[in-house]
């Protein structure tokens, strides 16, 4: 299990936006340099945000990109999901079943797979946003 560059970049740009939400909207040209990644890339990330809800575009000359709601309500786990699908250490723990092993009946480390993709979870719901941001300004 290995996050991505989308999903370390979408992390990042997410927190560059806690940061400065009271700002306003913060124009994607900044995001990129702030964070050095190349802009094209950040609208791919962006569009995956903004897909799942996570952030608003507003359109201008002082638009930009603002998080969809407090920083407080929005977890890592929300954010990594909507750029990387479900975060698992193996496929067989997928809850959708479309991956269901035969063999998890009598599996002898599925019952580990499982409970380590319950504490994965439980990390990246359990850490917000604004625990990022917090810790970025330290």
């Amino acid at each position: 299990m290995l996050v991505s560059t989308k999903g370390r970049y979408g992390l990042r740009s997410m927190v560059e936006l806690a940061l400065n939400h009271q700002k306003g909207p913060l124009p994607l040209r900044i995001i990129a340099e702030r964070q050095e990644i190349s802009e094209p890339y950040l609208e791919q990330v962006f569009a995956s945000l903004r897909k799942a809800g996570l952030v608003r575009a507003v359109r201008g000359s002082s638009g930009g990109y603002t998080l969809a709601r407090p920083a407080a309500e929005i977890t890592v786990e929300e954010i990594l999901v909507a750029l990387e699908g479900p975060i698992l250490p193996v496929n067989c723990v997928e809850d959708s079943g479309s991956t269901h092993c035969p063999r998890v009946d009598y599996c002898f480390t599925y019952p580990f797979w499982k409970e380590l993709a319950g504490k994965i979870s439980e990390v990246l719901s359990s850490t917000t946003l604004q625990d990022l941001a917090d810790q970025a300004r330290c």
